[in-house]
């Protein structure tokens, strides 16, 4: 879309206006560095030796570098006094001196711009009013000048997108009031995705604010969970990488189970008190974790963690006999109870109704019968000595 002429085409200087606000602000471009004028006048009247007054100059010139030097200290001020002091918007009476103010669509009209441009500028005005900082429309004439603000606090009442009044916009201007940055930054981001991704391509400090963004909004977003996971999902270098957090994750979440409860989890499932020993290997180690940095790979020193208490666990249980008994115990009967129901799951009637038969199963069965039955005798035999 085509941008809009600005709507200010002075026909002579102003030289009241020339002179408010003091000569503070920033330049056009809102951001200059109005620190480095005096180095810049130096180095312009060095090179072209325009030192002379302005009965010298071109009165073109002269009316040109004024109307800079205007907005240079108050930026859009400049702009929305014209409006403030010219413009009676629709449905308002046209008593005393808003006899000779004209409607926004006309004032546009003249300007050659849209009549939204002109009520943005309008309703910026209307909001530094109410706070304060400049005078309502109603002590304003045509042609009336007064004392600006700074330019620097223009942008925080006026902003040139149409999306800042939609729900999206209200939205996004809440968060960055929340943030302590400026909405029309935020909005200026968000109309401009193109440029978004490059900065998160091309810079692993914005990448890293994407991020943290990204997990703050789907603590609250289950559709972009969902996607997020999705897309996650497809992708085998991120899937990979996934299932490398979650083991590491589990790992370290194993050892502060101990830390944090004092007790094991042993291979076959039993949970009893942690030894002294074991738990203080565990914190030594959980401290070591908690003090890596975010950009430090945790897998490696998870694995380690891990491997040293496991091992202690291990330890731990063959060092004490009751412990050990119960142990062996626990496992083999997990062990049976698995047996057993895959067994259970068996369906013997498919392979009548189907003839799926083969000899192969047969040999199977009857090899698994024979070690049942020896089984059997081993733990009769057992409970006979007992």
């Amino acid at each position: 879309m085509a941008a809009e002429p600005e709507f200010w085409e002075p026909s002579a200087p102003e030289p009241q206006a020339a002179q408010v606000a003091g000569g503070t602000g920033s330049g056009p471009e809102q951001g200059e560095d109005q620190g480095q004028g005096d180095e810049q006048d130096a180095e312009a009247d060095a090179d072209g030796g325009d030192a002379g007054g302005d009965g010298e100059h071109d009165p073109v010139v002269v009316r040109d570098a004024h109307d800079f030097g205007v907005y240079a200290r108050t930026g859009g001020w400049a702009f929305a006094l014209k409006v403030a002091r010219s413009v009676r918007p629709g449905g308002q009476a046209a008593e005393g001196t808003a006899r000779t103010k004209v409607s926004a669509k006309a004032f546009a009209r003249l300007a050659g711009c849209s009549p939204e441009r002109v009520m943005r500028y309008y309703k910026a005005w209307d909001m530094a009013a109410d706070d304060g900082l400049v005078p309502q429309f109603e002590v304003l004439v045509p042609g009336a000048d007064i004392e600006l603000p700074d330019a620097d606090v223009w942008l925080s009442y006026y902003t040139s997108r149409n999306s800042a009044s939609s729900v999206r916009g209200q939205a996004i201007t809440a968060a960055a009031e929340a943030e302590g940055i400026r909405p029309t930054k935020a909005l200026e981001v968000a109309e401009n995705p193109t440029a978004l991704r490059a900065a998160i391509l091309a810079d692993p400090g914005t990448a890293e604010a994407a991020r943290g963004a990204l997990l703050d909004r789907m603590k609250e977003d289950p559709a972009l969970q969902t996607e997020m996971a999705r897309a996650i999902a497809r992708t085998d270098d991120l899937k990979k990488a996934v299932a490398s957090e979650a083991k590491a994750a589990d790992r370290i979440g194993y050892v502060r189970q101990i830390v944090e409860n004092g007790q094991i989890r042993t291979p076959a499932g039993q949970t009893v008190d942690a030894p002294a020993e074991l738990r203080a290997e565990a914190e030594r180690h959980l401290s070591l974790l908690d003090e890596l940095d975010d950009s430090e790979e945790a897998g490696e020193w998870a694995g380690e963690a891990y491997d040293t208490v496991k091992g202690l666990v291990a330890k731990a249980v063959e060092e004490d006999p009751e412990l050990r008994v119960q142990e062996r115990r626990t496992k083999f009967y997990n062990s049976l109870q698995k047996a057993t129901k895959v067994f259970e799951e068996l369906t013997l009637d498919e392979v009548m109704e189907e003839d799926i038969y083969e000899a192969d199963m047969l040999q199977r069965l009857e090899a698994l019968q024979e070690a049942i039955g020896t089984c059997i005798s081993a733990l009769r035999k057992a409970t006979t000595t007992s």
